[in-house]
């Protein structure tokens, strides 16, 4: 959608201070206020402008953001503002999750700089909130009886605390829009509660008095639930108590999606992923609604939306040329011919180089299971056989442990458990244990344990699987679990036959993808986790090696980027007996108004990390970005396949794209559910000279060769690769937090635990994994 200034707007204010005087209305008194007006800045549209011409040298962010903040008017006044998202105050009847919760439909929408001029990028969202209900009833939903409550036995009231602490609510028996937290819960019933109320005219002394009567003399309304406790709305030490029977939970909060069920996420799952043909309807209604952006302050400051999509010119690419094994070891030409989803599959082939599995162990936590228990003389075979034939070779286990899931309740169990694998499987065999297999019964919190033990201590490969697949032995499943001991073994899955797009001399190159991992929402401690990965090996650049830093909350630059570039560079020279001398970057998460950070300081600190005498290599720097409200809708559905999307290979360079730098939507991968979500990518500083076609085609070849799939993937694999390992650092973090002392009020145990929280040893990698895809 195009957006549009027509005309000037004057408003008509005294200059300089002016003091103004208003009457508010709030419980029974009314009050005067008296507020400041101050004309702080005049925002020239003009700016802007010229900035869309290319005649401003820097980005006029207060245009954008007032302009975004005039746009976000309408539906801040009539929708539910959740983050940068905007859902409906009502959630549709079948979008009941029940609990208290629904699914809640909306938008989310920025303004962007185009080459067509400012353009509006609204796209439609889901999410989980809590419904608007009183306190009473969202209990009722959570599956608690009022007699329960009533009771006010230790154990309920330690789960009715553990639903509604830190929930936002209003107050009915008073006119206010105030919102307070719930804090706790009285220890008394609400009958037996009584205070001191001080008469704040000081006509009547100081008496004694229940809460039961306070309301009533107060408010005139009385209680029905005195047999109940409070909630305690009060802050710091300072005590509130309302009856519970007065409290209606906040418009807007949202409820965790690692909270819901299983039928609860499947369901939100599936309506938050429409097919492109619905996903296009949603967008037009919500911009075309009367609580949408385009709403009269917009029309007041004479901004003008154009409410049909914009139409344009997509080209699409031709996939590689790929090749893989065979049977006699000899590679192969493997030519993709589904060109509607680009996939392959190794069907009377095998893998590119498969290393052999000689020392390995099988540890089966199901053996307890009295239902669901693994059955190794099926699965062991089947396993070697698939690999087999696959071109990798794999000998029974030299150690089998069969225990139960109980082993992942402490980390101090997993230690001694895999400590004892390992001595056991060096007994029986000569040489180190390559991998230890794990059967899980299903997901847990203890993977963690496993996964920092191995990596970190013991220097052994994991994988894991659960029994369910194990048992079935499906063909492709085995497939998808032999490509990825392959790639944590050392070995290639598949290459591309001829060289990359932009590199077809002899020099070697490397590319490398940055992530920055952040703590959960609400979290005010926790460290950051920044990954840099890069490939190793020229021309397949398809291996890549690993480096994990812990840094300060939430900072998106990456502290240590020079350092462990230097590093990553470091092991390219060791196991290739040369330095590379083309670099590419790719960096992920960061945001237009983050690019001077990038560029200034991120890429300085690589260049003054790895410049060494004559070495300076040609360094090239993306930035990769999903989070980003651009869909490409076709104009002919028919030409998407069966799913109705943009075929892989879809590439967008004009119109939609920045007036003047270099960026482009690639959409590489095939989207078989819901809609389709191209990647932007931003070309920030090029020393290798690449023109728009070479960069495009060097990217979506690159993403034919991630390791553990038989099609192409959505994101460039450096950027991929980067995020599952930022992701195994903050599973490490999680499990040095344990190392620390109980959280205490004081401020000094929150700061030594913080701080070994950033101690890097404990993010350090064993020597024998460093220079390995264990995180595949």
């Amino acid at each position: 959608m195009m957006a549009r200034r027509t005309s000037s707007v004057q408003c008509h204010y005294p200059l300089g201070r002016s003091m103004w005087s208003c009457l508010v209305e709030e419980d029974t008194a009314p009050r005067s206020y008296r507020f400041t007006i101050e004309l702080v800045n005049e925002l020239k549209v003009s700016k802007l402008n010229d900035y869309l011409r290319g005649m401003l040298s820097y980005v006029p962010r207060e245009i954008f953001q007032g302009m975004d903040l005039v746009m976000k008017d309408n539906p801040s006044r009539h929708m539910i503002s959740v983050g940068r998202s905007f859902f409906s105050k009502e959630f549709r009847p079948n979008d009941d999750l029940g609990y208290g919760v629904a699914a809640f439909r909306g938008f989310q929408q920025s303004l962007k700089a185009t080459a067509q001029g400012l353009a509006l990028c609204l796209d439609s969202s889901v999410l989980a909130l809590r419904k608007r209900l009183p306190v009473l009833d969202f209990l009722m939903e959570q599956g608690f009886q009022l007699n329960d409550v009533r009771t006010s036995r230790r154990e309920v009231m330690r789960e009715v605390m553990h639903v509604l602490k830190g929930l936002k609510v209003h107050v009915t028996h008073r006119l206010t829009n105030q919102k307070y937290t719930i804090a706790g819960f009285s220890d008394q019933n609400t009958r037996d509660i009584t205070f001191t109320l001080e008469d704040r005219e000081g006509e009547n002394p100081p008496r004694e008095i229940g809460l039961v009567e306070y309301f009533r003399e107060k408010y005139n309304r009385e209680l029905r639930y005195q047999d109940m406790p409070c909630v305690d709305l009060g802050k710091g030490n300072r005590k509130n108590y309302v009856p519970m029977e007065f409290c209606v939970l906040v418009d807007g909060q949202r409820y965790a999606k690692e909270h819901l069920d299983r039928d609860q996420a499947l369901f939100l799952k599936q309506i938050s992923l429409p097919r492109p043909r619905e996903r296009k309807d949603t967008i037009y209604g919500m911009v075309r609604s009367e609580d949408g952006p385009c709403g009269d302050v917009a029309r007041n400051f004479g901004i003008e939306v154009k409410k049909d999509m914009t139409r344009l010119l997509g080209r699409g690419m031709e996939p590689p040329v790929l090749k893989v094994g065979s049977s006699t070891g000899s590679a192969v030409v493997l030519r993709i011919t589904d060109k509607d989803k680009c996939q392959w599959n190794l069907l009377g082939k095998s893998v590119m180089e498969g290393m052999p599995l000689d020392r390995w162990a099988l540890i089966d936590f199901t053996a307890n299971d009295r239902y669901n228990k693994l059955n190794p003389d099926r699965f062991i075979p089947n396993l070697r056989a698939r690999c087999y034939n696959l071109g990798i070779q794999v000998e029974d286990p030299v150690a089998c442990r069969f225990t139960n899931m109980n082993k992942f309740s402490s980390l101090a169990t997993i230690q001694e458990l895999l400590d004892s694998v390992v001595k056991e499987a060096s007994r029986n065999c000569k040489g180190k244990l390559q991998l230890i297999f794990c059967v899980m019964s299903g997901k847990h919190d203890g993977y963690k344990y496993l996964k920092w033990v191995s990596e970190t201590q013991i220097g052994v490969l994991t994988q894991c699987c659960i029994v369910g697949i194990a048992n079935k032995g499906k063909d492709q499943d085995l497939a998808n679990i032999a490509l990825k001991l392959n790639c944590k073994l050392g070995g290639s899955n598949v290459e591309l036959n001829g060289m990359l797009p932009g590199f077809e001399g002899d020099e070697h190159v490397m590319f490398v993808g940055a992530d920055v991992n952040h703590p959960k929402a609400f979290n005010a401690s926790c460290p950051s986790i920044a990954a840099v990965v890069a490939s190793v090996n020229w021309p397949a650049a398809n291996r890549y090696v690993a480096r994990i830093c812990p840094q300060e909350h939430r900072k998106e630059k990456i502290v240590n980027f020079g350092p462990m570039c230097l590093d990553l560079v470091n092991t390219y020279a060791k196991l290739n007996k040369v330095k590379p001398k083309k670099i590419v970057v790719f960096r992920d998460g960061v945001s237009e108004g983050q690019f001077d950070m990038v560029l200034n300081e991120e890429l300085l600190d690589l260049k003054n990390a790895i410049y060494e005498g004559n070495y300076r290599p040609t360094i090239t720097l993306v930035v990769a970005q999903k989070r980003h409200q651009t869909r490409l809708f076709l104009e002919n559905e028919r030409d998407g396949g069966a799913s109705g999307n943009v075929p892989p290979g879809t590439v967008v360079d004009t119109t939609i794209v920045h007036p003047f730098e270099f960026d482009f939507y690639l959409c590489s991968h095939y989207g078989n559910l819901g809609t389709s979500k191209p990647t932007h990518y931003y070309c920030l500083f090029d020393e290798n000279k690449f023109t728009s076609d070479k960069l495009q085609k060097l990217i979506y070849d690159l993403c034919y060769t991630f390791a553990r799939c038989t099609k192409p993937v959505s994101l460039v694999p450096p950027v991929y690769y980067a995020d599952l390992v930022a992701y195994r650092g903050r599973q490490y973090q999680e499990v040095v937090m344990e190392f620390q002392p109980p959280p205490s009020v004081s401020s000094s145990s929150s700061s030594s635990s913080s701080a070994a929280s950033l101690n890097e040893r404990f993010y350090a990698l064993h020597p024998d994994l460093k220079d390995t895809m264990f995180f595949i």
